[in-house]
């Protein structure tokens, strides 16, 4: 049996990778996995906290396209990350994986509020936690909330799940002969301007010390090998 590296992580799923290749809203087929992955990594005694983005329904600021007030663009992003969280918990709890969901704005009726005594009880009673709603506040990634959510929650690293296979020097899709990094510091991330998160997220990561694994979704198993130290993705650190 594998032997988790770390005893407590924060997920950070990117929406588009969740959507697979219908490129936008839910795919099931890609959720059902991703969630029997969690479900290993939970069984191993890993408490886990999850951050999902958005993008697959809407990006905020980007999708309002100077047309809306960038406050509301946002807040509708917000939304759309309870949509996700909403969804993996249900693929969770029918895995008979326990599971709450926390969100950084007030929806009573459909999750709890989040408070970070809460979450960390929660995760150490085992039982997998979703933070929704980003930072809950506009003009603040979901990176940028899966850091703060990582630091509140003493995790020891971020599994930074996207839909490439790590980092590279330029974009992969445009350039066949693009370099993948084994590994980088915090400061060649923000030199290099490499977007692995944004620069507010990689500061406070630097600040922080938390290294972060990128890698591909694609094959849900990764999230199982970065949980246990296999050598996987780019390593920021």
């Amino acid at each position: 049996m594998n032997i988790p590296k770390y005893k407590r992580v924060l997920l950070k799923i990117s929406g588009e990778a969740l959507a697979g290749d219908k490129k936008t809203g839910l795919n099931l087929d890609v959720i059902t996995p991703v969630c029997s992955a969690i479900k290993k990594c939970n069984e191993l005694g890993v408490e886990i906290g999850i951050v999902i983005g958005g993008g697959n329904f809407w990006r905020g600021v980007k999708d309002g396209g100077g047309k809306m007030k960038r406050t509301r663009a946002d807040h509708m992003g917000m939304l759309s990350t309870v949509i996700h969280a909403l969804a993996l918990a249900d693929s969770l709890e029918q895995q008979g994986v326990p599971v709450r969901v926390q969100t950084a704005l007030s929806m009573q009726q459909i999750a709890e509020p989040y408070i970070w005594q809460r979450a960390i009880r929660h995760l150490e009673k085992d039982r997998v936690v979703i933070f929704g709603c980003g930072t809950g506040n506009p003009y603040f990634s979901t990176d940028t909330a899966a850091v703060l959510r990582a630091v509140e929650i003493n995790a020891e690293v971020i599994l930074l799940a996207k839909n490439i296979d790590g980092v590279y020097d330029s974009d992969p899709i445009t350039n066949p002969d693009a370099k993948k990094f084994d590994s980088l510091s915090y400061m060649e991330v923000i030199r290099r301007e490499l977007r692995v998160m944004d620069t507010t997220a990689t500061s406070l990561s630097m600040d922080n010390k938390i290294p972060v694994i990128v890698f591909a979704l694609k094959d849900p198993e990764n999230i199982c090998r970065a949980v246990c130290g296999e050598k996987i993705g780019t390593v920021v650190n």
